[in-house]
């Protein structure tokens, strides 16, 4: 369980009874993996992650996240590409970029 869930779980006082049932993984994916696989009833992924195999899973419901999660976009100030980095936070930035990230399930900044 990484540290949203977690958070979530405690401000719930659901962490004491659920805690003794978790499985860690190594990260958000595996979690997913395992989902998809059936090795595991249930888990708590990103619902960008599970929107990508909706085939295979299907979203219980929303945890809330205070705060929300971020996705950081950055540039590094060393780039060798600085130009096309800047091309492509404009892009990202954009309506044409934003609208595809809709599509995947992510919020606007």
């Amino acid at each position: 369980v990484g540290r949203y869930a977690r958070g979530a779980l405690q401000q719930a006082g659901l962490w004491p009874a659920v805690q003794a049932k978790m499985i860690s993984t190594q990260n958000v994916r595996q979690s997913l993996d395992y989902v998809a696989r059936g090795e595991v009833d249930a888990g708590f992924v990103y619902a960008t992650d599970a929107q990508a195999m909706s085939a295979r899973v299907q979203r219980a419901f929303q945890v809330p996240v205070a705060g929300g999660i971020a996705y950081p976009l950055a540039m590094v100030k060393t780039s060798r590409n600085a130009a096309e980095a800047k091309r492509f936070i404009a892009f990202v930035r954009s309506a044409q970029g934003q609208a595809i990230l809709h599509r995947h399930g992510f919020g606007s900044p």
